[in-house]
């Protein structure tokens, strides 16, 4: 897709950045934290807020839990989301088979019926990489950009009418 300009935009809206679409950042990122523990830690609001800003490329059924797991980390912090999804990898590896449990999540709206609302105030093709890498100015200022990521795709969300 291409803007007025006849620069190319990413499928959420937004101008490509120096390593391109929102997809060459997403990858970059999941590469990134394969050998990097610390990096990893913020591993489920990353794929949580590209697959928002980017509805084509998850699953729909999904959408509605990573909406609220987003929401839970901008309410609560990212150590209560780690606890959220320990959990439910633990109920995953004792076979529980009721599906996702959603009772943390509860308190959390749904996810808006409707369209992707981009472009968003923050995405992927805006995170600055420097050195070869996305954390080159330390997990803090990095951690600082993914919740910006999160508010951003929240926000969007939630101008939609349920």
């Amino acid at each position: 897709m291409t803007d007025s300009s006849g620069m190319g935009r990413c499928d959420c809206g937004a101008t490509p950045g120096p390593l391109g679409e929102c997809a060459d950042y997403y990858h970059a990122i999941l590469a990134e934290e394969q050998a990097d523990p610390e990096m990893f830690r913020w591993h489920t609001v990353v794929v949580c807020a590209y697959l928002l800003q980017h509805p084509a490329r998850g699953h729909e059924k999904h959408l509605d839990g990573q909406f609220r797991l987003l929401q839970l980390c901008l309410d609560k912090g990212l150590e209560a989301l780690l606890r959220v999804a320990a959990n439910q990898v633990a109920r995953n590896r004792r076979g529980s088979r009721s599906g996702y449990d959603m009772a943390p999540l509860e308190a959390y709206a749904p996810l808006p019926r409707g369209v992707s609302p981009g472009p968003f105030r923050a995405s992927f093709c805006r995170l600055p990489f420097r050195d070869g890498s996305l954390v080159f100015d330390g997990y803090p200022a990095y951690g600082s950009r993914i919740v910006g990521i999160a508010a951003a795709t929240v926000e969007s969300w939630s101008v939609l009418t349920i």
